[in-house]
């Protein structure tokens, strides 16, 4: 695979606002593993893990910087929404970083520039790349440049709450949280099911509804509120 020219690169550099040191650290962040020919250690692949660790460092100092009076809850909240993977692919295409990405030729042909899920790799591969290059304090500079205003922005309101615990568990690394039905009661026309959501780690919670879906969205939101994400009483399913 052909190397980018430098002007290229500084073109990049340029868009997150950080000139490498060590130019061979931007190129790995910008190397996805299939062209890395099986090499993992010339792949993104180590940088994005620091970058991930780094991102959710700086975020939490920002959301604790910014909201002296939130809950521990609120803020966990918060740092789950910044530092999904949905968010690192906006940032990665704001920075414009498809037609830098060094791809294997299967990839580079089935739209890898556009794979959200590469995008969200590779910031937060240059996010490590940035902090290895320049340590913490331009790793952070790059995180508030591209985070600052949703960092400040009011809350949008709460999806319904399957969804937000899947996000939750999702933004703290923890597996796809399950439901399994454990009684249900009542009469065919009127029956009453009691479901557990469970994640693996964290535990269960238990809900009731009218319906197997209801009581699913029960189960998510005591599992919510019983961690603090939400506060008792104040949404509704």
């Amino acid at each position: 695979m052909a190397r980018r020219a430098p002007a290229d690169r500084a073109a990049l550099e340029g868009k997150l606002g950080h000139r490498f040191a060590d130019a061979g650290l931007l190129e790995r962040a910008l190397t996805h593993v299939s062209a890395a020919a099986g090499e993992a250690e010339r792949s993104n692949q180590r940088l994005e893990f620091l970058g991930d660790r780094v991102l959710g460092l700086a975020v939490s100092e920002m959301l604790f910087e910014a909201f002296p009076a939130a809950t521990e809850g609120e803020l966990s909240h918060r740092l789950s929404r910044l530092v999904r993977r949905e968010t690192c692919a906006e940032i990665a295409t704001a920075w414009d970083v498809g037609p830098f990405l060094v791809l294997g030729p299967g990839e580079g042909r089935s739209g890898g520039r556009r794979n959200r899920t590469i995008l969200a790799d590779v910031a937060e591969a240059i996010l490590g790349a940035v902090f290895l290059d320049g340590g913490y304090r331009p790793a952070r500079e790059l995180v508030e440049r591209a985070l600052a205003d949703r960092v400040r922005a009011p809350e949008r309101p709460e999806r319904d709450p399957k969804t937000a615990l899947q996000e939750w568990a999702q933004g703290h690394g923890r597996p796809t949280p399950t439901y399994a039905v454990v009684e249900r009661t009542g009469p065919d026309h009127a029956p009453l099911f009691s479901v557990a959501a469970r994640i693996d780690g964290i535990g269960e919670a238990v809900g009731a509804g009218g319906s197997k879906r209801a009581a699913e969205q029960s189960a998510a939101e005591a599992l919510l509120t019983r961690e603090g994400v939400w506060q008792a009483g104040a949404h509704g399913s």
